[in-house]
């Protein structure tokens, strides 16, 4: 029988991208639509399972509609979705978004799938520029921009129960002072606040390698820039910590639990950001598991791996039968 830690995979697709995630809308909801359709989360787990929620993203299923990703995660036993919103899945620019969403939210609410909201996409505000506009661009329009993407995955999210949206800084601009960066992460990411504050929803801001906001200190900073707002959140990615974080990933996770509102889940190697199947880096994921379930944290645990679409539904598949070994494992019981 094949052992799930470490499951057999095909050769990565040569043709496949080698890269990974690096004006004000108007309402979503229609006239009078006092009722939003919300996705309905699974019940608690049985007493001595774990409280741990997996979910798969679709950045990793860019090949399949998002109908056909949803049931298949459904299928496999995932727990939810990591939605990130892009063309090909409930495009955010698009017409019709609001009865979308709520044709969506039915959808999850059939198949019994909790969600969260994830604003990655490489494309999807400009056709040239990978991730752009940013939050940090030196033109205050296209950070208004950015900041309209992120105003608008509030409202789904909240359409949708969503328990997080997540977001990044961006890369600092050529020529830019580092201190000029931060006042304007924070000033533009201001209003999204006060939008996710009134909607009920946190904003997971996600270190990420190379990026202004890259570490769990530089979180630390915004925070206490910002003043500490309660709608401010983290996304922590486990492989990110293993990349570039000073302490383990464990430690990463106990030393960012009271501020964890989305999780992000791959393997990694020290130095090097780059997103892997379980098994082909260097993290020893039971003792971070441990870590992630003793924090308290009930959100969903996202697999993210972008550069895998072409063979998405397999590492699906086999994603979530290690992440389950390994919390048996972080247990003591015998998977």
């Amino acid at each position: 029988m094949t052992d799930p830690l470490s499951p057999h995979r095909p050769v990565p697709d040569p043709d496949s991208a080698p890269t990974d995630p690096t004006g004000t809308p108007r309402p979503l909801r229609d006239p009078g639509d006092t009722a939003a359709p919300r996705a309905r989360p699974r019940s608690a787990p049985e007493p001595g399972a774990t409280p741990l929620r997996f979910g798969y993203g679709t950045n990793g299923l860019a090949d399949l509609r998002l109908d056909d990703a949803l049931t298949l995660l459904a299928d496999l036993g995932y727990d939810g979705v990591g939605l990130t919103l892009d063309h090909m899945h409930l495009d955010p620019l698009a017409p019709d978004l609001a009865a979308r969403t709520r044709r969506l939210a039915r959808r999850l609410d059939a198949l019994g799938l909790t969600v969260t909201v994830e604003t990655g996409a490489r494309y999807v505000l400009d056709a040239r520029r990978k991730h752009g506009p940013s939050l940090l661009d030196p033109d205050p329009d296209d950070r208004a921009r950015r900041a309209g993407l992120l105003l608008r995955a509030v409202q789904v999210a909240a359409d949708l129960g969503a328990h997080a949206v997540h977001c990044f800084s961006g890369i600092t601009p050529t020529g830019t002072d580092p201190d000029a960066a931060w006042k304007r992460l924070a000033e533009t990411l201001t209003p999204v606040l006060d939008t996710a504050t009134a909607a009920g929803v946190p904003l997971a801001v996600e270190p990420e390698p190379g990026h202004l906001l890259a570490t769990l200190a530089d979180f630390h900073h915004l925070r206490t820039t910002l003043g500490d707002p309660p709608a401010l959140g983290l996304t922590l990615d486990i492989g990110h910590c293993q990349c570039l974080e000073p302490l383990p990933p464990a430690d990463c996770v106990r030393a960012a639990g009271p501020w964890l509102r989305h999780v992000q889940i791959e393997d990694m190697r020290r130095g090097v950001h780059e997103h892997l199947p379980f098994g082909d880096g260097d993290i020893d994921f039971p003792p971070v598991l441990a870590a992630l379930a003793d924090t308290g944290y009930r959100g969903l645990t996202v697999v993210e791996l972008p550069r895998h679409s072409h063979a998405g539904p397999h590492f699906a598949e086999h994603s979530l039968p290690f992440l389950r070994q390994a919390v048996a494992l972080s247990q003591g019981s015998t998977p």
